[in-house]
């Protein structure tokens, strides 16, 4: 048995590609999607994996720190690509440090670079 939680929310970010050829080599945004799955094989004391708006308020949290920014500028970036692979994991290591009391066997976060294209992490 394994029971699954999954939050979503957005953030808009500009980024640049280094040691890219293309057209990401350029300064350019995104209005990324975001979205996060816990998950569990045993639900705590009130019967929930956790509770979607701690959740949802943890995970806003994490992507508000890259909301309107430079990517390429936050710390993180400076020595990570900011790709969408790489944005899942910042996210997923925000949201890991927050939510260690919880026993959760899995957190994948997923990013949506477009519509049509998302890149995820997990452990």
């Amino acid at each position: 048995m394994v029971y699954e939680v999954y939050v979503e929310t957005d953030f808009s970010s500009a980024h640049k590609l280094i040691n890219y050829k293309g057209r990401c080599e350029s300064l350019h945004g995104h209005n990324w999607k975001v979205g996060v799955l816990v998950a569990t094989d045993k639900l705590g004391k009130q019967g929930m994996v956790i509770d979607f708006i701690k959740l949802k308020k943890i995970t806003k949290k994490v992507v508000s720190q890259l909301d309107h920014k430079y990517l390429n500028k936050i710390s993180y970036f400076k020595k990570n690509q900011p790709t969408a692979e790489n944005i899942a994991r910042y996210i997923f290591e925000g949201i890991k440090k927050q939510i260690k009391k919880h026993s959760l066997k899995k957190i994948k976060v997923f990013v949506w670079e477009t519509p049509l294209q998302y890149a995820s992490y997990e452990e």
